[in-house]
């Protein structure tokens, strides 16, 4: 390692919001750059984006290991009692058919987390090794791909609403996982806070002498070239489209191809699933032989009828309005893209970034029906079967997730007839 920290170098970056190439001074530690164009930050450095990550993500894994197989929660009434850890709602929606919605609970809640957490400590480990294995740099590279499906802490608020609505059906005692869930939350988003990735990508990239942006490709030579920056990585080098970085091995694109196309289609294929997903039964509790499905708005009437107004409140607003507003969003930064509109850029960027972060937190009910189906299978007594909206909703809240990720943002100021040209960032110690 050298002697310098690696946060200090000057170097170019492109702003994956609005696509201005902007040279970054030399930063001290606990330092911020924001582009001066869409304010979007572009690097806040850390004193030791290493030691401390490494360590929080090593507690991580060992909370993760409690939250995952001990007990959630315990149900009893009539005599009979169930328990439920991280993996029985995954099972008990497999049971009733649903294996599409237990995959997604299952890859969302477990997989998608404990991935990234074995990623980033193969990685700042690997970054301590005198000869680091190549295929870090992949494995880096998918931690970034991984972090909007890693959804524990968005569990845990399922968890809470399901605690709340089984509170007038059985007795519940909690488990130890929940606080070690709950501590898990918190310590990964530590190690976020306390990580410096352009940091990890230098560090990646100082075994490699040549610089890219002065030292093309093989293969590139005579052809047209110009100069792009890598939405994996962002170093900023000279190639063309679908050549490799060579840093991080991920395609190099100017722009996300067909970007207005393919969000379009995940729009329209959305709203169709969201008919679906609010008129189809999403779960139905069967007492004494007798039930009624209800829907995801009947749910949230449920909770205020038992006076849980905030909660209710909370439901509505994440599973009701976010699709809605998100859909309506989507639609109106295309429109307004493909229209070429020159004014209130900032703000549809701005716009962009709280759809593309929102979305995810949809997830709630289907996390809440993934914990009542595994705790309430009282036969007789009381019963919760899961219905086909849940796995039109799911459905819905990814295709959204897919579409905000296809969106180009830098389009908003490319179709504005704005050609970004290089500044300089200001940084703020």
């Amino acid at each position: 390692m050298a002697s310098v920290p690696l946060a200090t170098r000057a170097h170019l970056l492109e702003c994956h919001d609005c696509g201005t190439f902007q040279r970054l001074p030399a930063m001290p530690p606990r330092a911020r750059a924001v582009c001066l164009q869409c304010d979007a930050l572009l690097r806040h450095t850390r004193e030791d984006p290493f030691g401390l990550p490494l360590a929080l993500n090593l507690a991580a894994l060992m909370m993760f290991g409690i939250g995952a197989f001990w007990t959630l929660l315990s149900v009893s009434t009539a005599g009979q009692l169930r328990n439920a850890n991280l993996l029985t709602g995954p099972e008990e929606l497999r049971s009733f058919g649903l294996w599409e919605l237990s995959v997604v609970v299952l890859a969302t809640t477990f997989a998608a987390p404990l991935a990234r957490i074995l990623c980033m400590i193969a990685v700042l480990v690997g970054l301590r090794l005198p000869h680091r294995p190549p295929f870090i740099r992949m494995i880096y590279a998918w931690i970034e791909r991984l972090r909007p499906w890693s959804m524990v802490e968005i569990f845990l608020l399922g968890l809470f609403v399901a605690y709340v609505r089984l509170s007038g059906i059985a007795h519940i005692d909690l488990g130890p996982a929940i606080l070690a869930l709950a501590t898990l939350t918190v310590t990964m988003l530590a190690a976020d806070i306390m990580l410096d990735p352009q940091a990890v990508w230098e560090a990646l990239g100082a075994q490699d002498r040549g610089d890219a942006e002065h030292h093309p490709q093989a293969g590139l030579l005579g052809a047209t070239l110009h100069r792009m920056g890598c939405d994996t990585c962002r170093l900023v080098t000279r190639g063309r489209d679908g050549a490799l970085c060579p840093r991080c091995g991920f395609a190099l694109r100017h722009r996300k191809p067909n970007s207005l196309t393919r969000t379009w289609a995940l729009v329209l294929a959305s709203l169709i699933l969201y008919i679906p997903a609010n008129t189809f039964p999403f779960l139905t509790v069967i007492r004494f032989g007798s039930g009624q499905p209800s829907t995801i708005l009947q749910g949230v009437r449920e909770l205020m009828a038992i006076g849980e107004w905030p909660l209710a409140l909370l439901v509505f607003f994440a599973s009701i309005s976010v699709p809605v507003l998100k859909l309506v969003g989507l639609i109106l930064l295309l429109t307004t893209t493909m229209a070429g509109l020159r004014t209130r850029r900032r703000d549809r960027t701005v716009l962009y970034r709280v759809l593309d972060a929102v979305g995810r937190w949809s997830m709630i009910d289907v996390f809440m029906e993934s914990i009542l189906v595994a705790l309430v299978q009282f036969g007789a007594v009381v019963t919760i079967i899961p219905g086909p909206g849940a796995i039109a909703f799911a459905a819905v809240v990814i295709l959204t997730m897919f579409a905000a990720r296809t969106f180009d943002p830098r389009l908003i100021w490319d179709r504005a007839g704005l050609s970004p040209a290089p500044a300089k960032a200001s940084a703020a110690a």
